[in-house]
């Protein structure tokens, strides 16, 4: 088939184009943007609803991921009719609320797709809590360890959470909340388990924000977690050379020392068919009373 083929798909009674279905994305792995677009028709049940009121950021490869990058916004032009957007401030987002959609931004070779933290119209109350365990180095031994450390100490305290690969080298730890706690609430509590997990843990964790000063340390990172930010989304893919999927885990795996290479375009449709989604299954907690505990300690201090 010729690389510069281009045919149409009839999806949910939409016409969605498709072209290059040859163009390798992943050329290791031998994927190209016809394997890319079955591969988001198969994730599309998992990784729609956390994308679903959600503004959205992503990440496009046009030559696949040994070529140039660049992140995009604002919706691209032109726009197909089934495509719903959401303005916020200047920028006119993506709404990724349907399969048509998502594979008409699979053909853009939209191989990343970031959600904001924020739901569109809601911008106060978060529905979770992320703390995101950001490693120094590239290639991190201690993220698993790390990651236990930081659910043991918010069962410690009540909270229940969900471990997440972020696909890329680091481990989000997600928390549904029943959204009776704000952005900058939730900060408080995120400071309070940094501070307290850096100085139990000195030699393995850090709050320092900046790169250059934290050495070899995994950064708690509690400030991401804000309206206007984003997380790479749960199932999605990301543009690097194992193709891997930023995938939510149970804690035996990540105790039984699961890797995050492990979990890629090539694996992740059996872990679903098994597994499901680990987070749909989660339920929302209070976190009011934990905020609560946090600011009373400050004042005890």
């Amino acid at each position: 088939m010729c690389a510069s083929r281009k045919g149409t798909l009839t999806v949910d009674g939409e016409q969605v184009v498709i072209s290059n279905p040859t163009k390798l994305l992943w050329p290791e792995l031998g994927i190209t943007k016809l394997m890319y677009l079955e591969k988001l028709i198969a994730l599309s049940p998992y990784l729609l609803p956390h994308c679903r009121e959600r503004y959205l950021t992503t990440i496009r490869w046009p030559d696949g991921v040994h070529g140039q990058s660049f992140y995009q916004k604002n919706c691209p032009e032109p726009t197909p009719a089934y495509v719903r957007t959401a303005e916020q401030g200047d920028i006119r987002y993506v709404r990724l609320d349907s399969l048509p959609t998502l594979l008409w931004l699979g053909n853009l070779a939209c191989l990343e797709f970031h959600a904001s933290f924020d739901r569109i119209g809601q911008p106060d109350y978060p529905s979770e809590w992320v703390i995101d365990l950001d490693p120094s180095l590239e290639e991190e031994p201690r993220i698993m360890e790390a990651a236990v450390l930081v659910g043991d100490l918010l069962q410690s305290i009540g909270v229940q959470s969900v471990p997440k690969t972020s696909g890329a080298t680091g481990v989000q730890l997600i928390v549904p909340s029943a959204g009776d706690v704000s952005f900058d609430e939730l900060r408080a509590i995120g400071l309070f388990v940094g501070t307290y997990l850096t100085q139990v843990h000195p030699e393995l964790f850090t709050i320092e924000r900046l790169k250059a000063n934290r050495g070899d340390r995994i950064y708690i990172d509690y400030l991401q977690h804000y309206a206007g930010k984003t997380i790479a989304a749960p199932y999605t893919p990301r543009a690097r050379m194992g193709a891997t999927v930023s995938t939510p885990l149970t804690w035996e795996e990540i105790k039984g020392g699961a890797r995050i290479a492990d979990f890629n375009l090539l694996t992740i449709e059996e872990r679903l068919s098994s597994r499901g989604d680990l987070l749909q299954a989660a339920k929302a907690q209070p976190l009011r009373p934990i905020y609560d505990f946090v600011s009373r300690s400050k004042t005890v201090q």
